[in-house]
C-alpha cells in the first residue's frame, strides 16, 4: 500500500484511517529519517484507535503508553538502542505479549527482534512537505 501525503495533516489522517485495520497484538515497524513524519503518523494512529492521550515523541523515554481509549498504543523510539541488552531494558518483549498495538520508530535498529507478521511502514520525504508512505505486510 502506498500513499502520497502533502502535509502533516494528511499524514495524520491517513494514519487515522489505517488504524482501523489494526488489531491488538499488531506490530508496526516504522522507518524514516529525522523529520520524516514518524510522530505525526503516531498521532494519527492514536486517534484512529480511539485514544485521547496527547502523543509526543518517546525519544528520551524510549516508550510512551497511550491507554485512554479503545486499544492501547505503545510508541517506541529505538534510535538509541544498540543491542539486545539495551532492548531488554525497554521492556519491549513484555509489550509483545500485551493487548495493544506497538508502533516502533527506528525499527531498523532492532530488525532481528521483530516478530513474524510485523507490518513495515516506511516514510520517505519527497520534498519539504510531501511524504511517500509505504506499508507492507501480510494484510497490506
Amino acid at each position: 500500500m502506498e500513499y502520497l501525503s502533502h502535509s502533516t495533516e494528511q499524514t495524520e489522517e491517513f494514519a487515522r484511517q489505517f488504524a482501523a485495520q489494526l488489531r491488538p497484538g499488531d506490530v508496526v515497524a516504522c522507518r524514516g529519517g529525522m523529520g520524516a513524519g514518524k510522530t505525526a503518523f503516531a498521532r494519527g494512529l492514536a486517534r484512529g484507535l480511539g485514544l485521547t492521550d496527547r502523543v509526543s515523541s518517546p525519544t528520551f523515554a524510549l516508550v510512551q503508553e497511550y491507554t485512554h481509549g479503545n486499544i492501547p498504543l505503545y510508541h517506541f523510539d529505538m534510535y538509541r538502542i544498540n543491542g539486545l541488552d539495551s532492548l531488554y531494558s525497554t521492556g519491549f518483549f513484555d509489550y509483545l505479549e500485551g493487548e495493544g498495538v506497538l508502533y516502533i520508530e527506528w525499527s531498523e535498529n532492532i530488525q532481528d527482534a521483530l516478530p513474524p507478521g510485523t507490518i513495515t511502514l516506511t516514510i520517505q520525504p519527497v520534498d519539504e512537505e510531501t511524504r511517500k508512505i509505504t506499508i507492507e505486510g501480510d494484510r497490506f
